[in-house]
């Protein structure tokens, strides 16, 4: 069920009997707790039950020592409006994500807008309409960071100052519009950031009609923030030039679903021999020409554990706090003060492995038994995992 932005605060909520805890902070990926306190759709205490203040909550949830980690961010989609996209003309393709443990997307543009406006007044009046109306509008519960602008030739500071001050926080995928040269995109870039506007770049082959190849010289040269699907969205650079764009660059090296799985891997063991995996960041792009993918990021962190030979609970945090510390988000982080976004996975029914974290290592994705945003149940057994092995019961509560 879509709603309002504006939702019923959760009151009091504690999570209890939580066998594995993720934090999705990469520095200290698990926890020594067993026991989350929220109120009104904040954490306020992580730890011992006996050491927490579980009285009077509206809520009580036994985790049934079933894995609790921070929601799922995708750092990489292409929203158009609600929860429709008429890339694949399917609706309810976000609540689908909300199934597959994602609580918050980020767009890297409205390009699939049907007659998307191209000139500067009318993709600037895009942007501000789509951030607004993802702000008052949650497919599912799920927070979309919306209004993503393409930048086009002709856009001039004062057109970033203006998006800005109107609530834009992003840029669409530099590349996409006519804006493709390595000096113009730097100029725009850094104006962009002047305005604490977040830019992501395309990296890799044409994907749609319009866009065009980015080669790894411009992408150094723009300097945006996030590179985008630095494993080709769909068709990579070498794997040679992915690998020196993670040496070259300090920006977030993002790795999607709907790219080329070999320069994926190849990516992910680049940043940890460089030893910066807080760098890596996981999306979809979605939809897209292969469809819509609501279990995307559950695929990239079995792919990345199994095929990269990363620790599960490490490539959950390309998907959770490092996003969110990048993208600057209160949320994707299990402490004190962030949002109560979070993922209840158990490992599948008949996984050969005997532990979540070991099926994942294996290359099973896990089942997802609950999902929460805001501290509120958004929904239970996923329809779209594999069962879970054990699932969260709400004990008590109006949830």
């Amino acid at each position: 069920m879509a709603e309002a932005a504006t939702t019923a605060k959760s009151g009091k909520v504690v999570i209890r009997n939580i066998g594995l805890l993720l934090s999705g902070d990469i520095d200290q990926p698990m926890l020594d707790a067993d026991t989350i306190v929220v109120n009104d759709g904040l954490i306020v205490a992580v730890g011992k039950e006996k050491d927490c203040d579980t009285e009077g909550a509206k809520t009580v949830i036994d985790a049934k020592k079933t894995c609790v980690a921070p929601g799922l961010i995708d750092s990489h989609v292409h929203p158009v409006a609600g929860d429709w996209t008429p890339r694949q003309s399917q609706l309810n393709w976000i609540e689908s994500s909300l199934n597959g443990g994602v609580t918050t997307m980020i767009s890297a543009g409205e390009v699939h807008y049907p007659g998307r406006p191209k000139d500067i007044v009318g993709l600037k009046a895009l942007a501000i309409t789509a951030q607004r109306a993802f702000d008052n509008f949650r497919p599912g519960g799920v927070k979309v960071l919306a209004g993503a602008p393409v930048i086009e030739k002709g856009m001039v500071e004062s057109d970033f100052q203006e998006l800005a001050e109107a609530g834009v926080g992003l840029l669409g995928e530099v590349g996409l519009g006519t804006v493709k040269a390595g000096y113009e995109a730097k100029e725009m870039v850094a104006w962009a950031r002047k305005y604490g506007i977040q830019s992501t770049i395309h990296t890799g082959g044409p994907s749609v009609p319009g866009s065009g190849y980015i080669d790894k010289d411009t992408v150094l040269e723009a300097d945006a923030d996030v590179i985008g699907h630095i494993n080709g969205g769909h068709t990579s650079l070498s794997e040679a030039h992915v690998c020196e764009l993670c040496e070259k660059s300090a920006r977030a090296i993002e790795i999607v679903h709907n790219g080329n799985e070999r320069t994926a891997i190849a990516a992910a063991k680049a940043a940890l021999d460089l030893k910066c995996p807080h760098r890596v960041i996981l999306g979809t792009d979605g939809p897209a020409g292969s469809g819509v993918q609501p279990l995307g990021i559950l695929r990239m962190v079995s792919l990345l554990s199994a095929l990269a030979n990363i620790p599960a609970e490490l490539v959950f945090c390309f998907a959770t706090g490092n996003t969110a510390r990048i993208r600057k988000l209160n949320c994707g982080l299990i402490e004190p003060g962030r949002a109560a976004d979070f993922v209840f996975m158990d490992r599948a029914q008949h996984t050969a492995g005997k532990t979540l974290l070991e099926s994942v290592q294996m290359g099973d994705i896990p089942g997802v038994g609950m999902v929460m945003i805001d501290g509120i149940v958004r929904c239970g057994r996923s329809r779209n995992t594999p069962p879970a092995t054990e699932i969260p019961v709400v004990v008590s509560g109006t949830h």
